[in-house]
């Protein structure tokens, strides 16, 4: 049987480890069973400048008509402050070549933030995002359409497909019947900056008031950002019957591997949805996940194993709140075990590579018809 050539076309690379990139690769290996061959190709704007870069994508693009161009959108891919006006020059380039373009939304919502600059990034990023719409033959969203804020509408052109986790495959369903000892509670990557604060001691408190109630855990905590995290991390836990474990970046069956070892993930990440990868890679792994709710959080994520809550300005009550659902987990065998199950079975009706990739190839192969929009 033929194969059939994808392009996957992609911004400027992200660092320590590109996410969309890996997301790519495992979209690609998959897509092969449906017949169809995916290649990375990059615009290279951030090293070599716009006009160079676009010229050499008019070059590429020459032998691109018909082919599928799967356009990876993120804001901080197209502009080094998020300011993408020139995402839209890409998706003309492509037009003028005679492909088809689908963009797929990494970022489902603009940037927030209340400052002058904050909202003229975002009545920027909105627009582009919603000409990207306009422009493509088909818009692939990460989150529920319903869900979006600047979506004034769903259109035709408008599909849900979840992101998975980007973990080697094909990947060993785990059990986690029996607690680890101590029980283990998992971490993977915390934010940046400013907003890492609060949310490492929202960390030390949850896993303090569940020490307290429980005696003897273990706090594994690795991916971005981990390490500088470390001291304030060990400094709010040491009076506490808690080893902390710290590590940095860690990727292929060695992240498997830190999975396997814990009983529950803790995302505090910001909100959990159906594009956040780091969450859904607990998921993948057949963990509980206790997170927060917000406006992206709806099925197919709140349909695994995962506990949620709106995060209150107060620091120690929402801290309390997770707390108490980690004790829940570790006290109660029948309901963790519920979890468990919920967040198997989501992964393999859903988040699996299989399952996304076929939502592709049905894509892909659209000739009128409708695919599934969950």
């Amino acid at each position: 049987m033929s194969t059939e050539r994808v392009i996957a076309l992609l911004g400027r690379r992200d660092e320590p480890t590109d996410a969309v990139e890996e997301y790519c690769g495992y979209l690609g290996t998959v897509l092969a069973e449906h017949s169809f061959e995916l290649q990375i190709r990059r615009v290279p704007w951030n090293e070599h400048g716009w006009p160079a870069s676009l010229n050499a994508l008019r070059l590429q693009a020459e032998s691109w008509r018909n082919t599928w161009v799967l356009v990876q959108y993120t804001g901080l891919a197209w502009s080094a402050r998020g300011f993408p006006q020139r995402f839209l020059r890409v998706l003309g380039v492509l037009r003028k070549a005679g492909a088809r373009i689908v963009v797929v939304f990494h970022d489902a919502e603009p940037f927030g933030g209340a400052r002058l600059v904050d909202r003229i990034r975002r009545s920027v990023q909105v627009r582009v995002m919603r000409d990207a719409v306009a422009f493509s033959d088909y818009s692939v969203m990460t989150v529920p359409a319903a869900r979006l804020s600047w979506l004034r509408e769903s259109p035709d052109n408008v599909f849900f497909i979840p992101v998975g986790a980007n973990l080697p495959q094909p990947l060993l369903q785990q059990d986690h019947g029996a607690l680890h000892e101590p029980p283990t509670i998992a971490v993977y990557s915390i934010t940046g900056g400013v907003p890492g604060d609060r949310e490492t001691e929202q960390i030390v408190r949850a896993v303090r008031y569940a020490a307290q109630k429980i005696g003897s855990l273990r706090l594994l905590v690795f991916g971005r950002h981990a390490e500088v995290r470390e001291e304030a991390l060990r400094a709010g836990l040491r009076d506490c019957p808690v080893e902390v474990c710290v590590e940095g970046v860690i990727e292929g069956d060695t992240l498997v591997e830190r999975f396997a070892a814990s009983d529950i993930l803790l995302f505090l990440r910001g909100t959990i949805s159906s594009r956040r990868g780091s969450a859904i890679a607990g998921i993948a792994c057949g963990l509980p996940v206790i997170g927060f709710r917000g406006t992206e959080t709806d099925a197919p994520i709140s349909d695994a194993g995962v506990i949620l809550f709106e995060d209150d300005l107060d620091c120690e009550k929402t801290a309390s709140r997770v707390g108490e659902a980690v004790v829940k987990i570790f006290s109660d065998e029948t309901y963790r075990r519920d979890l468990n199950s919920r967040s198997r079975r989501t992964q393999e009706e859903v988040f699996s590579w299989q399952a996304i990739a076929r939502r592709f190839s049905k894509l892909l192969q659209r000739k009128g018809g409708s695919i599934e929009r969950v």
